[in-house]
């Protein structure tokens, strides 16, 4: 009984987080199904310093070679594979023991396994864990949510082990087991958009610009010297300059095929932000792109018979450049505050109390949406806990404001050229909605009130109301039960 931590399931990232644990001091029990990446994983750790890494290939003498309450950190593959870890673990666990989930889980699976394992007093913990290979051995972005007391316990572990960003640890306890979970997800969802926003910027700058791939990596490698600084336009610059590693001429993402995959996180948000009735055009519109993309036959049929504009107006290349920057810088700081007010509905809903400055904190380092513009985020959110949505945070606010003419021109020059912008302009499309005290709401709520009786509030006077708009309306009464039992 030994051991501080015990890691199940080494594939590469369960690998490199056990690794990154001993090279922090922490002595780490590591165990898998497969008994063959159990002695990869402990020849890795003599190679790499002789780490305090010990080996098991039998999960009852893993278990038992922990140090009382024990802890176990679980990474296999979400779904089934981890209600079967579980399982096999815990009939060797006691009252008092925790087990993480760091896999991308879908939070009420992470909810039911918590109070499953509760009936047996072993506590739980979902937990997200941003940042990759690299991340998950130098230093990952970890988003736990569980009890708090079996947070307590794994806290200096995961204190030590997360990225640091200016003295400070890329973690922090999220809320009650499902809100890590929650917070992961959604941070893919803002990892999809920036993606997808990323992508229309190179399509301009390859389409409409005429630039090389060379020239497009020094461009990104000048902006991730300021306010676009971030790992995704970092790893997008050394993305263009690659140079094929199959002996073809030219640079490799030339060949990549324009098929986009996923793994469900995304569409995971998506549903989340309709079931909250939170607006994530940007998030949706990086998602819708993924699918159009995975329609790679019908798109190539498509373009034998679909035309696009024929007239296109010249362009100023460093006008657009410049543009494209500010559009960029924009779209970004929207699609955070969508994020966000994903996250603040879901916890005011289930009462989990997420820490919106923590969450923006924590994915300032070792997570794929790190980027500078994540300290002003938290900064903004941690001074104003009333804060309605990241945009009217008096310093965003004047950002957008003075560069959403820039903004305009990038989605009128894609429309012009016809190259799809989809979450450029459902950015801008989200950011026009927001900022106008009047919509035309008020004629899809005639029109509703017209075929379905469903009434209508007025702006004039108080109350409920509904109009009978032709003959075919009749006064049936009472208007509080006129639609009951109507979805």
């Amino acid at each position: 009984m030994s051991n501080d931590i015990g890691l199940y399931g080494l594939a590469v990232m369960g690998q490199n987080f056990a690794l990154n644990m001993a090279d922090h001091g922490f002595k780490v029990a590591v165990c898998n199904r497969s008994p063959s990446k159990v002695d990869t994983t402990v020849e890795r750790a003599k190679k790499e310093g002789n780490l305090p890494i010990t080996g098991y290939k039998d999960p009852e003498e893993f278990v038992k070679s922990l140090s009382k309450p024990r802890k176990i950190v679980i990474l296999v593959q979400a779904g089934k594979p981890v209600d079967s870890t579980i399982e096999t673990l815990s009939q060797f666990m006691e009252e008092g023991d925790v087990i993480i989930d760091g896999g991308n889980e879908w939070f009420p699976n992470s909810i039911r396994r918590g109070e499953d394992l509760e009936k047996k007093g072993i506590l739980f913990i979902g937990m997200g864990i941003s940042g990759g290979e690299e991340g998950a051995r130098n230093g990952p972005s970890l988003m736990p949510g569980g009890q708090k007391e079996a947070y307590d316990l794994i806290e200096p572990i995961l204190m030590k082990c997360a990225a640091q960003v200016d003295g400070e640890a890329c973690t922090g306890y999220c809320g009650p087991i499902g809100a890590g979970n929650y917070v992961k997800m959604v941070h893919n969802g803002i990892e999809y958009g920036d993606m997808q926003l990323i992508s229309e910027v190179y399509d301009i700058l390859k389409n409409i610009c005429g630039m090389s791939n060379t020239e497009m990596a020094d461009l990104f490698d000048e902006w991730n010297k300021g306010e676009l600084e971030s790992y995704l336009i970092e790893i997008t610059a050394k993305v263009l300059r690659k140079a094929d590693d199959q002996g073809k001429e030219g640079e490799v993402v030339d060949y990549i095929l324009d098929k986009t995959g996923m793994k469900g996180t995304g569409r995971w948000t998506v549903q989340e932000a309709a079931e909250q009735s939170v607006a994530a055009p940007t998030i949706a519109a990086a998602l819708d792109a993924r699918y159009l993309s995975g329609r790679k036959r019908e798109r190539e049929d498509a373009e034998q018979i679909l035309e696009g504009p024929k007239d296109k107006p010249n362009v100023d290349k460093n006008q657009v450049i410049k543009d494209l920057q500010e559009a960029l810088y924009c779209s970004k700081i929207v699609s955070y505050a969508q994020g966000l007010s994903i996250i603040k509905a879901a916890s005011d809903k289930h009462g989990w109390n997420v820490d919106l400055a923590l969450c923006a904190r924590m994915w300032r380092g070792g997570c794929i949406i790190r980027a500078r513009l994540l300290k002003g985020i938290s900064d903004a959110v941690a001074k104003d806990d009333e804060l309605k949505n990241l945009m009217v945070d008096a310093g965003f606010a004047e950002e957008l404001n003075s560069r959403q003419m820039a903004w305009r021109r990038i989605v009128t020059l894609g429309i012009s050229h016809g190259i799809s912008v989809p979450s450029t302009s459902a950015s801008l499309g989200y950011y026009d909605q927001y900022r106008r005290s009047r919509l035309p709401a008020n004629l899809v709520q005639a029109q509703r009130d017209f075929f379905g009786g469903h009434t209508y509030e007025r702006t004039d006077m108080e109350g409920t109301f509904h109009t009978l708009w032709d003959a075919s309306h009749k006064d049936i009464g009472d208007l509080t039960g006129r639609t009951a039992g109507e979805l």
